[in-house]
C-alpha cells in the first residue's frame, strides 16, 4: 500500500511543481502586460482636500509612466471607510487602487468591521506622504512654550481645551497620548472634521489643536497662533523655528498623517512591484520634493513590505492610547 500511495502522489506533487514553476515565470510577464486598460484610484476624501489634490497631481506622471490613463474617483464618507469597502470589492488585477490615510488605519482599530482591513482585506503598494502635526494655542493662553502650557493646565484643569476632528480622529488620539503622559487633564472639543476647528482656534474659543504645518504656518509667522512643538522625530523646514516636542519636554510623543497607495488582497505581487516602482520614480522628480519641501510633508516611495510594517507599528501605537484612554467607536 504504500507503494501504491508513493506512486499515485508523484504525479499530484509534479503538478503542483509545474504550477508553481508556471506562476513565478508568469509574474514578470504579467508586470509587462499590465496595465491593460485604464487604471482608477478611490480617493475617500472629497474633492480639493489635500490628499485629493495629491492624487490628481500623482495621476500626470503615472499616466504617462503606464501608458494608460489614471483618473480619481472620489468616495468620501464615514471616515473614509465608504470608499474601502468599494475597492476592496474591486477585482484584484491593479487596475483599481485605494488612496488610503491614516484614519482608514484608525477604523481597524476601532471597530469590526474586516470588509476593508489595511495590510488584510487591502495590501500596501507604497506610502506616499507623512505630514507631522504641529502643536499650537491661541495667544490669549499666556504661554509660550510647551512646558508653560503644561504648567498652566495642571493648575487650571478645568479651563484647558484641545479641538480634536472627532472620535477616532489622529488629532483626538494625539491630544489623548499628551494627556495620559504629561498628567495633562485638557477637555477635548469634537469637530466634524480635522481642519474644521481653525475658525475657534484663531477666535480663541478652543486653546489648543494638531494641525498640518501647511495649514497653521501663516497664522504662526502672523503671531495669530503659538507653535509649541512638532510631532515629529526631527523639525521641519517649513517650521524651522519650531522645536520637536520631544525638545520641547515631551518625549516619545509623535503623530503624523499619513497616506498611501494599496491594492485589493490578491493583485499579483508583480503588478504590485511594478506600480510601486512607477509610483516611486514621479514623486523622485523635483516636482515633488519642491512640494515636500515647501508644504512640510515628507514623500514616501517605499516598498510594499516596508510600508506593511510601518502600518503595524502605527496600529501597535495608537491602540495602546485607545485602550489607555477609554476611547469607543461611535
Amino acid at each position: 500500500m504504500n507503494g501504491s500511495t508513493k506512486r499515485t502522489s508523484q504525479p499530484i506533487w509534479s503538478g503542483l511543481a509545474g504550477a508553481c514553476l508556471w506562476a513565478v515565470l508568469a509574474m514578470p510577464a504579467l508586470a509587462q502586460t499590465f496595465p491593460s486598460k485604464p487604471i482608477r484610484i478611490i480617493e475617500p476624501a472629497g474633492p480639493g482636500s489635500a490628499v485629493d489634490v495629491f492624487a490628481r497631481k500623482l495621476t500626470q506622471g503615472l499616466s504617462a509612466r503606464l501608458g494608460q490613463s489614471v483618473i480619481v474617483e472620489n468616495r468620501p464618507g464615514a471616515n473614509s471607510a465608504i470608499g474601502a469597502r468599494e475597492a476592496a470589492r474591486a477585482a484584484p488585477d491593479g487596475h483599481t487602487l485605494f488612496h488610503a490615510n491614516i484614519n482608514n488605519s484608525l477604523n481597524d482599530l476601532l471597530t469590526n468591521d474586516s470588509c476593508c482591513r489595511l495590510n488584510e482585506a487591502l495590501i500596501p503598494i507604497t506610502k506616499l506622504t507623512s505630514t507631522p502635526l504641529v502643536m499650537v494655542v491661541f495667544p490669549g493662553v499666556g504661554v509660550k512654550t510647551l512646558k508653560e502650557y503644561l504648567a498652566l493646565g495642571k493648575s487650571q484643569p478645568a479651563s484647558m481645551t484641545f479641538a480634536s476632528g472627532g472620535n477616532g480622529s489622529i488629532t483626538q488620539l494625539l491630544g489623548t497620548k499628551i494627556n495620559l503622559v504629561s498628567g495633562l487633564q485638557a477637555r477635548e472639543i469634537p469637530y466634524k472634521a480635522i481642519g474644521a476647528e481653525l475658525p475657534d482656534l484663531l477666535a480663541g474659543h478652543v486653546a489648543a489643536a494638531y494641525l498640518a504645518p501647511v495649514v497653521v504656518a501663516q497664522h504662526i509667522r502672523s503671531g495669530k497662533l503659538i507653535a509649541l512643538g512638532v510631532a515629529g522625530a526631527r523639525r521641519i523646514p517649513i517650521l524651522p523655528e519650531v522645536p520637536t516636542l520631544a525638545e520641547a519636554g515631551l518625549p516619545n510623543v509623535e503623530a503624523s498623517g499619513w497616506n498611501g497607495l494599496f491594492v485589493p488582497a490578491g493583485t499579483p505581487r508583480a503588478v504590485i512591484q511594478r506600480l510601486q516602482s512607477e509610483v516611486a520614480a514621479v514623486m523622485a522628480t523635483p516636482a515633488f520634493r519642491d512640494d515636500a519641501q515647501s508644504l512640510g510633508y515628507e514623500l514616501g516611495g517605499e516598498g510594499a513590505d516596508e510600508f506593511s510594517a510601518y502600518i503595524k507599528s502605527e496600529l501597535l501605537r495608537w491602540g495602546q492610547v485607545i485602550l489607555d484612554g477609554h476611547i469607543k467607536a461611535e
